[in-house]
Order: C-alpha cells, then sequence, then structure tokens
C-alpha cells in the first residue's frame, strides 16, 4: 500500500511507520518538521495541515491510505480529510476520552463538541474535540473510515511520561506511593502493538470504530507494579494509599500518580474498563507485558537525567505523601 501518515516522526507514527515499513509498504509522512528531524526511510511533504493551502500541496497526489495520528482540532481534520478524499481510506486516530459518561462501548454516546470551536485544545476539551474530528472524517470518507480509539498508548519514546514514571520509579527502589486499590483494574497499550494491528486492519480494509487498548484479560494495577519492580530487580515496598487520603492531600488523578483515576467517580473510573472485545476479534494482540515494561525501562535509560517528568511525584512530594500517610495510620 501506499500510506501517508499526518504525523509520523514522533510515538505513535514512528511505530507505525515502522510497523508499515516492516510489511512492505511504501510510507509518505505530511508534517511541519518541528517535532523531530524527518525519517531518511521516508519521503517527507513538509507543510503545515492547518493551513488552507494543504489542498494545493497534496495536488494530484492520492494514496491507498491515510493515517492520521496529528488530529486534534475539527476545523484542522476536515480540512485534510476533504483535501485527501480521493484516497482510498483513512483512518483516524481517535481517544476512548470521547465518550460522554454513559458507557464505553463503541456504540454509547460522545461528548458534544464545544461552541464555539477553540483554536487549541485542553485537557478539558480534548474528548469532545476528537469526538467532533471523527465525524469530519466520516463525512468526508463515509465506510471508508476507520476511526480507532486507544486507551493509554505506552512503550518507548513515549513522551506523556505517564507510564513510564512507574518503572523507573520501582527501579529506585524504596517506599513507593502505589494509589488505589491494588486489585483495581488498568488498561494501556503497547505503542507497537496498537501500531502492529492498525497497519493489519487497513491491509485488511477494514472499516468502523474500534476500541483500542488492552491487555486482553484484566490486569490489575499491583500485577502492573509487580511487572515494573521485576523488571528492575530492586528492592522496594508498595505502600497502598487509599483515594480519599490521595483526595484530602490534593494528589491530581492521572498526572501525579499516573494510571490513578478515583473509583468514586464512575465516569472516570470506567476509562479504566472500555470493552475491546470488537478489535480483538478483529485480531488485535499483545506482547507479554513483563516485555513492555522492560522495554520502556531500558529506554528511559537513555534519557537526560536531569529532564523535568510531565507526570508522576517528585521525590520529595512523595516523601511527603508517604510521611502524612504513616502519621494518618498511627492516629
Amino acid at each position: 500500500m501506499r500510506i501517508l501518515i499526518l504525523g509520523g516522526t514522533v510515538f505513535l507514527g514512528r511505530a507505525l511507520t515502522d510497523a508499515a515499513l516492516e510489511r512492505h509498504h511504501h510510507v509518505t509522512h505530511l508534517n511541519r518538521g518541528m517535532s523531530a528531524p524527518p525519517d531518511a526511510r521516508v519521503r517527507t511533504i513538509a507543510t503545515d495541515r492547518t493551513s488552507p493551502a494543504l489542498a494545493t500541496a497534496l495536488a494530484a497526489q492520492r494514496w491507498d491510505t491515510v493515517i492520521d495520528t496529528s488530529g486534534y482540532l475539527p476545523q484542522v481534520v476536515a480540512l485534510s480529510a476533504r483535501a485527501l478524499s480521493a484516497s482510498g481510506r483513512y483512518l483516524f486516530v481517535s481517544s476512548i476520552s470521547v465518550y460522554g459518561g454513559e458507557g464505553y462501548a463503541e456504540d454509547a454516546p460522545v461528548q458534544a463538541p464545544p461552541a464555539p470551536l477553540p483554536d487549541a485544545w485542553t485537557s478539558e476539551t480534548y474528548g469532545a474535540l476528537k469526538a467532533a474530528c471523527e465525524a469530519e472524517v466520516r463525512a468526508a470518507f463515509g465506510s471508508r473510515a476507520l476511526v480507532v480509539r486507544p486507551g493509554l498508548i505506552v512503550g518507548p519514546h513515549d513522551p506523556t511520561d505517564r507510564f513510564t514514571y512507574w518503572p523507573v520509579r520501582l527501579a529506585r527502589g524504596g517506599r513507593v506511593a502505589a494509589p488505589g486499590r491494588p486489585q483495581r483494574t488498568v488498561q494501556f497499550i503497547d505503542v507497537r502493538d496498537l501500531a502492529d494491528w492498525m497497519v493489519a486492519a487497513l491491509e485488511q480494509g477494514l472499516g468502523g470504530t474500534y476500541n483500542a487498548t488492552g491487555p486482553a484479560r484484566p490486569v490489575s494495577m499491583q500485577a502492573l507494579l509487580e511487572a515494573c519492580r521485576a523488571a528492575s530487580r530492586a528492592e522496594s515496598e508498595l505502600v497502598w494509599l487509599d483515594e480519599a487520603f490521595l483526595a484530602a492531600q490534593g494528589v491530581a488523578p492521572w498526572k501525579d500518580l499516573p494510571l490513578w483515576l478515583p473509583e468514586s467517580d464512575p465516569k472516570l473510573a470506567g476509562m479504566m474498563d472500555a470493552p475491546i472485545e470488537r478489535a480483538l476479534n478483529a485480531g488485535l494482540a499483545f506482547g507479554p507485558l513483563a516485555e513492555t515494561v522492560a522495554d520502556t525501562l531500558r529506554w528511559a535509560t537513555t534519557l537526560r537525567p536531569e529532564r523535568p517528568w510531565k507526570a508522576g511525584l517528585d521525590a520529595d512530594r512523595e516523601r511527603e505523601l508517604l510521611t502524612a500517610w504513616r502519621s494518618a495510620r498511627r492516629r
């Protein structure tokens, strides 16, 4: 296939490029060249997808499939979807954040778009804007649209730190602040598993909407942290902090303690229990959790030690929490 990736050089785009080239497809990237250097293995069209001149830049060019990894605003996605409507298929990378709180199955209601449409997305508008982007893709491509709604994407080269924090933290050893109930289930997907499945889905001519997260069988937060501990073999003690204590201490779900969403909030808790049977039936498969953790930890050791983390507790804040927890337990 001739594949155009909108983005292509960062995290999921990088993994998609790897997967497509391994399957001997012809890959082109379209991006501004600002997030990472061009990939020498593929052709790059250097242009800004937000520009009305996008159609001119793509004139007379057609691809068997387009993969949109960088669509966040519906007015921008509309430009690319219309400019590329003569291409074969359009895979839009959406998010399970689109759901409106009445269930997380693919047919559940999604959030309404904000009005008026903003010029930039925020964490508060992210899900609603992704849902509106999906609508633009379907309007342009109809049954040729494939909408994939991943959960938390993890693995090497993740720029968010939302999973990487845990293998790195357990590798430091000592007393580790662990959030909520140990048997609370969590969901995430290795970027390589996601990319492999998306390329295979395009080869099969798949259309429609699919949740894409994992693993295939439920995994608890405790099992994840034990896998992180096993990867480094560091001496550590998991100290489980209950949700009421975390809330009282002002700990931010998801950001301060990644993969923690309060079970007391049914809308947020549902994000860790999204049904994935449709994708499993369409061939979505997963590598071992131990491999994801070990590869993520190995990659993390290549990062600058002094770089600021985007998620997770710093050592001082964690120490404060553990001290406060010990005091609370003694009362």
